[in-house]
């Protein structure tokens, strides 16, 4: 065995089963908690993981809190979210690649499947999004309090297998209720960036579809109607119409999203000049 188990919770009583059933290979399961009210801890404690707690302040400071301050047992790190499901084939995956020690790499980034009505989502940009999910914890560290990006410091690799992400296993008003939430650190990092104005023109045409997708990101911050072009990203050019009912509903909500982080930044900037909002 050389890998730990790394979740992140907040309430989250009706997926951790799951979730942690799908993680009983390893042995070193570690929960960062958010100071959770239901029954979570208990929950943890009964597979027999290490719980802690803080206060959550955006998910980079939360896994740069984590790598720093935690003595995880082996040398790698599976992070998964209490609503993603590690299949066997990824679990096997993961298993040989981290039992090499002549291997160069210190991360590894996956693939995840988004499932919406029982389907996987397997267009409108929902798929092919690598995620940096298998690391050393000496060697990487995130930016950005809402959809952190990774920084690693040596070789990186892709595994071949996905995980499953249930991400509306609390139904809608759960989805609603964190992306509240998430759309104010968004907004704040929206702001920072059209600042800066660092619009990375290279990225828009890169063959790596990483910086592809953080350039479109950062490009999108300066866009007129972000919302409309946003469904129309998803549903059309991305061709989400092909999910059926799932597709068109996931872009209307991403597009719903984008509106949410627009207002916010407005309620923002007028806060700042002391106008009412």
């Amino acid at each position: 065995m050389s890998v730990s188990m790394f979740i992140q919770t907040l309430n989250e009583e009706k997926n951790l089963h799951r979730c942690l059933d799908s993680l009983c290979w390893s042995d070193d399961i570690v929960v960062l908690d958010s100071l959770s009210t239901d029954s979570t801890a208990e929950i943890v404690k009964g597979y027999g993981g290490r719980f802690y707690q803080r206060p959550y302040d955006g998910r980079a400071n939360n896994q740069n809190w984590a790598v720093e301050n935690i003595d995880f047992k082996y040398p790698w790190v599976w992070y998964v979210d209490a609503d993603e499901v590690t299949t066997s084939e990824l679990a096997k995956e993961i298993q040989q690649v981290t039992s090499d020690p002549g291997r160069p790499e210190v991360a590894y980034y996956v693939r995840r499947r988004n499932v919406l009505f029982g389907k996987w989502l397997k267009h409108g940009g929902q798929y092919n999004v690598w995620l940096a999910r298998l690391w050393k914890p000496d060697n990487i560290r995130w930016e950005r309090a809402a959809n952190p990006v990774a920084k690693i410091d040596g070789p990186i690799g892709y595994l071949q297998n996905d995980f499953v992400h249930y991400f509306f296993s609390k139904g809608f008003h759960g989805w609603f209720d964190r992306h509240n939430k998430s759309s104010t650190f968004e907004a704040l990092e929206n702001i920072k960036a059209i600042d800066a104005g660092d619009i990375d023109w290279r990225g828009l045409v890169s063959r790596n579809p990483r910086r592809r997708r953080d350039a479109l990101r950062r490009f999108s911050y300066h866009l007129p109607a972000r919302p409309l072009v946003m469904f129309l990203y998803m549903y059309l050019l991305k061709a989400g119409f092909l999910d059926g009912r799932a597709g068109f509903t996931i872009a209307m909500l991403k597009a719903m999203y984008e509106y949410e982080i627009c207002l916010k930044i407005k309620e923002l900037h007028r806060r700042d000049r002391g106008l009412p909002v």
